[in-house]
């Protein structure tokens, strides 16, 4: 008769929490957030339920009470409205970019909060493409400058980390040197380094109103069907300076998750995308799932892959559910 028996360890909860191997709570959670310009909004995306555009001054209230439930780290992205946008993204960097504004109210305000921002053109190009568009073509080289430009802005305005999702060629080398000429060298650089030409984007698009006006972002966005292309983005970004790798999506690219963290030393993270939230949001509101332990066991499996930390729109609903 067979002496192993593997369920002797896990006959009582206390045995099982013992011998758990992955451990999730709200420190390794980081929340995305939509911010707009204005006051007194509180616009809910109708394509990403339970999630809001905010004006400042009712998301310091917002990250307040995010703060007090153990989360600490926020990815802010900005909803510009179209007059100011332009083909050079040229109001990334603007002195009076209210993104830029809010990002040094919210640091003042809040100290232990750590703030992560965005760096691509999407948010602010008349094109809605990451990188400068000349005759249909996504300009590489003269893209980098202007990446560099809203880095360096984001960082004067108090960012603690920087993520370029933008996935142009040579970008985390570019903005680590702009960065360090300029007296950031503490700043971090997370790059999204493993983003997919995803499906699962949608909701955040209409959240931001960035979807590209022409074609798609197939000629810089990973193909979901390459797996060994992560590990060479990975290391160049590595060599480049990051400080953080990223995977974009999380929950079909769990395999590239563990991939980078089998061969990288520094923390890899994982991008629980709107589109991977709103199935779950839709399939909970007709009775179909137990959200709380779907969105527990999705946010597990990703931490399991490899994340040291997750982005995720569940951030605030786990932590109340955990607290």
């Amino acid at each position: 008769m067979n002496e192993i028996r593997p369920r002797r360890n896990r006959k009582h909860s206390a045995i099982r929490q013992m011998v758990e191997e992955t451990q999730l709570g709200s420190q390794h959670l980081i929340y995305p957030i939509f911010l707009k310009d204005g006051k007194n909004i509180k616009q809910e995306v109708a394509s990403l339920p339970n999630n809001f555009r905010w004006s400042l001054d009712l998301l310091l209230p917002e990250i307040e009470s995010c703060l007090e439930l153990g989360i600490k780290t926020f990815d802010i992205f900005p909803a510009i409205d179209e007059t100011l946008k332009d083909k050079v993204a040229s109001y990334s960097f603007a002195s009076d970019n209210f993104y830029l504004d809010a990002i040094r109210q919210i640091k003042e305000r809040f100290a232990e909060a750590i703030i992560m921002t965005d760096v691509a053109m999407d948010p602010y190009s008349s094109d809605g493409h990451d990188g400068l568009v000349e005759n249909g073509i996504i300009l590489n080289d003269e893209t980098l400058p202007i990446l560099a430009k809203m880095a360096i802005a984001q960082a004067q305005a108090g960012a603690d980390i920087i993520g370029p999702s933008d996935m142009m060629d040579g970008r985390v080398g570019f903005i680590r040197e702009a960065l360090d000429n300029s007296g950031f060298e503490e700043v971090s650089i997370m790059s999204y380094t493993a983003k997919y030409a995803s499906a699962f984007y949608g909701p955040f698009r209409d959240a931001l109103n960035s979807a590209p006006k022409m074609g798609d972002k197939k000629t810089y966005q990973m193909n979901p069907a390459n797996k060994r292309e992560a590990l060479l983005e990975a290391q160049l970004d590595f060599e480049e300076g990051a400080d953080m790798l990223m995977v974009k999506p999380a929950l079909c690219y769990l395999d590239v998750i563990a991939l980078l963290k089998e061969n990288f030393p520094i923390p890899i993270t994982a991008y629980n995308v709107s589109g991977e939230c709103a199935m779950v949001y839709a399939a909970a509101q007709k009775g179909w799932i137990d959200y709380q332990r779907v969105v527990s066991e999705m946010l597990l499996s990703i931490r399991r892959a490899g994340a040291s930390a997750i982005l995720t729109y569940f951030a605030k609903d786990f932590a109340q559910f955990t607290r």
